[in-house]
């Protein structure tokens, strides 16, 4: 491992931390100001909160990658100095990637807003990032058509893994951490364990993919962290569809690059489990929140319709924040497995 890397990793998740949380204070009063704001709506107030505070994720996690590209671009332009031997910067094919990745996540971010502002219709809402998969499918290097699944091995797609799974992982997965949301604190505090469980995996498999996936992670968890301040319970800022959409965006492109798709189906399971719960229930769009009774959240009807309402039926009714800390501790324990299931076979090899 190069510790260099690491370094450049701290910065960059400093760097992407600092942006949301040096800003927000400012941007949540000015989205007051020109009323984009949402109810809390496991409040019993119901008081208005500022919405789309996912722009400042988004600005922060793209300065953290850009300001580790420019670092080692211009060392390297200016001291003839290296800083990471796995990387050349210089490297075309490394600068593509890069900035694929960026054009991935900010067509996303476009199209989180436009939701935020004009309120999407599902379909559209669900066809959109077909679209926005497009620069990672262009490049035909992107990834390996070669997965391998744990327990069952490797299996080639060819041509179908950059034509279908790629646009399906990106649409998929930014949908996804869309729908497993709406309570204080839980997309930031699922997104910072998801992100940093897969950065160390990325960091660990040592190619060059591997290591502009890291960076990717380590980003938007710094983001993440420094947004996670103001929207903890009770939050001043939800992160909206700008911020949902990115978070998924991100974990898909990193796992699509950094080629370890399988672990990140692994860390998704969460949201694999929300999507079928509420497939079941044929796609709710009402009353899939908590009913708020003496300090607690019930299921709005004796039949759960989501995730958070089976926890809340099964807790006999449970508080917002406790809520939230179940479901980090949920992801916290699919990552720990997947990254459980990354490492053994190393351990196994060397002993």
């Amino acid at each position: 491992m190069e510790y260099t890397l690491l370094i450049l990793g701290c910065i960059s998740f400093i760097v992407s931390f600092l942006v949301p949380y040096l800003t927000l204070p400012k941007l949540i009063r000015k989205l007051k100001a020109i009323g984009m704001t949402g109810k809390d709506i496991n409040k019993p107030d119901k008081l208005e909160v500022a919405e789309m505070g996912g722009l400042a994720v988004v600005i922060g996690l793209c300065g953290g990658i850009l300001v580790f590209t420019g670092t080692i671009a211009y060392v390297n332009e200016i001291f003839g100095i290296s800083l990471i031997n796995t990387i050349d910067i210089t490297d075309g094919k490394i600068l593509t990637l890069i900035f694929a990745a960026l054009s991935v996540i900010l067509i996303i971010a476009i199209i989180g807003i436009f939701d935020d502002l004009f309120d999407l219709k599902h379909s559209t809402k669900a066809i959109l990032p077909v679209f926005a998969a497009l620069p990672l499918v262009a490049i035909a290097s992107v990834g390996s058509p070669t997965i391998n699944i744990p327990f069952i091995g490797e299996i080639n797609f060819g041509i179908f893994y950059a034509l279908i799974l790629v646009p399906v992982a990106i649409t998929v997965c930014s949908n996804m951490t869309n729908m497993l949301a709406g309570f204080n604190g839980m997309e930031a505090g699922m997104g910072i364990t998801m992100s940093l469980s897969l950065a160390i995996i990325a960091l660990f498999i040592g190619t060059p993919e591997g290591l502009i996936a890291f960076i990717l992670l380590i980003s938007l968890a710094g983001a993440l962290l420094g947004f996670l301040k103001y929207n903890w319970f009770p939050a001043k800022v939800f992160p909206g569809d700008v911020g949902n959409l990115t978070i998924g965006a991100v974990i898909a492109t990193a796992i699509i690059i950094g080629n370890f798709e399988s672990y990140g189906v692994i860390v998704m399971l969460p949201f694999i489990i929300e999507f079928f719960v509420k497939l079941i229930n044929k796609l709710p769009t009402k009353n899939w929140q908590g009913k708020y009774i003496g300090g607690k959240l019930y299921p709005f009807n004796e039949k759960p319709i989501s995730f958070a309402q089976w926890l809340m039926y099964l807790s006999k009714g449970i508080s917002e924040k406790n809520l939230t800390l179940t479901f980090i501790g949920i992801e916290l324990i699919f990552c720990i497995i997947a990254i459980l299931i990354f490492f053994i076979p190393k351990f196994t090899y060397f002993t």
